[in-house]
């Protein structure tokens, strides 16, 4: 009996193999494609790993006008460049895969998972026959999970099939034919190609970002007055404690009452008027899923969801977390609480927290539920060798998997109300009774405000009297984590792709920003032209329904027949209306490319420099909109950001670039004195082969070079020298 196990990734591989039997030997196809072979209940199994998705949709016929006629292709067919590698695993596939009397499932368990294997079992092994097939089913890549999920196969979920290819199609119909048809609008109304892209999730999100930026372009500041007393008091222990407090009507927009209240109480004392204490609990954190790791990872390290994702996927393919893409707010016992913390005990800092944890162990569990895995957390087994950023996460992961077990923190608050000559002024104070779960997640600051001594009838002196001016603020922008939030609640996109749809918005420079996300021209343009003559794609709407439709494949309430016949029609009336549009479109669309890619005014002739790409050179540039009038040019280096400020010599912008990043001028030669040559200053002995090191001039700024160059190519930033040399 011959068995092939197909698994996603070569890590996964590793670790079934070695599950089933560590006497599992390792063996190469093509010198390149790891795979395994051993024994196991008188079979002899294979396994085998793909790298993701080894095939990709195609149209039937590339010269149509429209791709709605799809099949499935090896990858590095679809796309030679990107997924060229993949050939050696899909005929590692081919080969080892071949008339074999079993065949077990064993990606993860997903939608996208479960569409990978399958695509890999029918294509590459050319195995229709289902009943030879059958799934595993694992949260960890543990050796007990992998035994037990090996143990326990299930048939492989047809359903959850149909819902991965009809997604993919769906994702290729609204992707790909709307933006061919987006950029035939600008070729045949500016002749000229513009790459553009829009999507099914894609837009509504750019559209989601421009709503808020329009909210803020639209906001009217209205002035108001905060009034605050500065009093005097002590603590319980005696020591001296400035009391602030705030007038009880809060934001005041009328300036004649926030005048009246100034006037009448200065120079007056405040009597107490009535104080009253409660108490009040903090619920443990529920356990992660993904969005809330993304979350969490954004606020507490800065970490884009994106970044997060990524390590929380390596975190799981090494075996030391569970499947990360979870919506699951839930722990289950039968992950086996105790024999987890048994092994995370043997790291002296995660014990400091164990060893307290109450005898019944309950997680405060939240309210969304996943079908496919639990909630994020670690497995037990302790890393080794990890990088910073992963063991943040790693650690962020395991210090919310154990606070999840503790009491509520509970806290006593002081609420207080002062009367000066009439005018009420309140404060509040809170201190802990009780740290209880904030004690063992050290990413909490815990508020310990110290109670005054007062009581009741006390009079109080007002040290300072205060009026604070203000206005009315802007909605905020949305960062990365806040957006992720935004999409989740609004049932837009999945769990695993959010994070991809936001990259693909700053690859597509449709907006900016790290802390907050800014719209550039372009992608208010392409929103305000799409809303304006194809509303349908924008419309959150359309998106939210067909996820409910793709939801409805799995829960068997629709087909993916139904489903792609229904996405086919939605894209033909938005097709229509680009087409019945195309000049307006196109022309709108290439004006806002150009507007979005001024980054100056030329110093020749006064026009726009504008950013270009040379399909020529395969390299960016900037040159003068008035082009061939006006030839002004400036080369600038690959990865360049145009920096908001300008040069104080010449008023060019100012360009970031080179790893470490330097900044420069747009022009090199700005400030230099061309007409006398130029000196290399000698600044010590070459660590390398110790002839002398120079500082030299080039095209992007200073840097330090061996003088035995070529045959030397020692160089280093000014920066890096000056950090060695101190």
């Amino acid at each position: 009996m011959h068995e092939v196990i197909v698994c996603e990734k070569p890590t996964s591989a590793e670790k079934i193999a070695k599950a089933l039997s560590p006497s599992a030997k390792k063996k190469v196809y093509n010198k390149k494609v790891k795979y395994w072979e051993l024994k196991k209940d008188s079979k002899d199994i294979t396994v085998v790993s793909a790298v993701g998705h080894l095939y990709s949709l195609t149209p039937d016929n590339p010269k149509d006008r429209v791709y709605f006629d799809l099949h499935w292709a090896p990858a590095y067919e679809v796309n030679k460049k990107g997924s060229g590698f993949t050939k050696d695993y899909v005929r590692a596939i081919k080969k080892l895969g071949k008339n074999a009397d079993s065949y077990v499932h064993a990606c993860d368990y997903d939608t996208e998972g479960t569409l990978i294997g399958y695509n890999a079992l029918k294509y590459a092994c050319g195995q229709d026959n289902l009943s030879k097939i059958s799934r595993m089913k694992f949260s960890t890549l543990t050796k007990k999970d992998l035994l037990e999920a090996y143990d326990n196969r299930i048939d492989l979920d047809m359903n959850q099939v149909d819902t991965g290819i009809a997604r993919h199609v769906l994702d290729y119909y609204f992707g790909v034919n709307i933006s061919k048809a987006l950029m035939k609008s600008v070729s045949s109304a500016k002749h000229r190609f513009l790459k553009l892209s829009a999507g099914r999730v894609q837009t509504p999100t750019l559209s989601i970002l421009v709503e808020r930026e329009n909210e803020i372009k639209d906001f009217v500041p209205e002035p108001y007055w905060l009034i605050k007393a500065l009093v005097e008091g002590r603590t319980e222990d005696g020591v001296e404690d400035h009391i602030e407090v705030d007038h009880v009507d809060g934001k005041i927009f009328d300036k004649a009452r926030a005048e009246e209240i100034m006037t009448k109480c200065q120079g007056k004392d405040a009597k107490v008027h009535k104080i009253s204490l409660s108490n009040s609990k903090t619920q443990p954190p529920v356990p992660f899923n993904l969005g809330g790791l993304q979350s969490e990872a954004y606020n507490v390290f800065g970490f884009s969801p994106k970044k997060t994702q990524v390590i929380a996927q390596n975190l799981y393919t090494s075996g030391y977390t569970s499947y990360p893409r979870t919506s699951s707010q839930k722990l289950p016992e039968s992950l086996g609480f105790k024999e987890i913390f048994s092994q995370l005990s043997h790291d002296g800092e995660f014990k400091k927290h164990i060893s307290q944890l109450p005898s019944k162990l309950r997680p405060n569990n939240g309210k969304k539920e996943d079908a496919a895995h639990p909630a994020i957390h670690p497995t037990g087994i302790l890393p080794q060798g990890l990088s910073r950023d992963d063991k943040k996460i790693y650690d962020l992961i395991v210090y919310r998997f154990i606070s999840v077990f503790f009491e509520a923190a509970k806290f006593e608050t002081m609420s207080t109300t002062l009367d000066i000559e009439g005018e009420k002024f309140r404060f509040r104070r809170r201190r802990v009774t009780h740290k209880g779960w904030m004690e063992h997640y050290p990413y909490r600051n815990i508020d310990n405000e110290e109670f005054p001594d007062i009581k009741e009838g006390d009079i109080l002196k007002v040290l300072k009297l205060l009026a604070d001016e203000k206005e009315t603020k802007p909605p905020a922008r949305y960062n990365q984590a806040s957006l992720i939030k935004e999409l989740e609640k609004r049932e837009l996109g999945t769990k695993a792709t959010r994070a991809d749809i936001i990259d693909k918005l700053y690859d597509r420079k449709y907006i900016t920003g790290d802390k907050q996300i800014e719209v550039n021209q372009l992608g208010t343009n392409m929103i305000d032209t799409l809303s304006t003559y194809c509303n349908d794609l924008t419309s959150e709407e359309l998106t939210r329904a067909f996820e409910n439709k793709l939801e409805g494949i799995d829960n068997n309430t629709s087909t993916r027949s139904e489903v792609i016949e229904e996405g086919k029609k939605e894209v033909k009336i938005i097709l229509g209306d680009i087409t019945k549009n195309s000049k307006e479109i196109g022309t709108k669309l290439y004006e806002s490319y150009q507007e979005s890619n001024i980054v100056g005014t030329c110093p020749t002739c006064g026009g726009n420099l504008v950013k270009r790409y040379s399909f020529k050179t395969k390299a960016s540039f900037v040159g003068c909109s008035n082009y061939p009038d006006c030839t002004t040019i400036y080369s600038i280096p690959k990865g360049t950001n145009f920096l908001k400020k300008k040069c104080e010599k010449c008023g060019l912008p100012i360009i970031s670039f080179g790893k470490p990043r330097q900044r420069a001028c747009l022009d090199p030669n700005c400030g230099k004195d061309t007409t006398k040559p130029h000196q290399p200053e000698k600044v010590g002995e070459c660590p390398e082969c110790g002839k002398q090191l120079l500082k030299r001039s080039g095209r992007y700024g200073d840097f330090i070079g061996c003088s035995g160059f070529p045959k030397c190519r020692f160089t280093c930033s000014v920066e890096e020298l000056e950090q060695k040399l101190k």
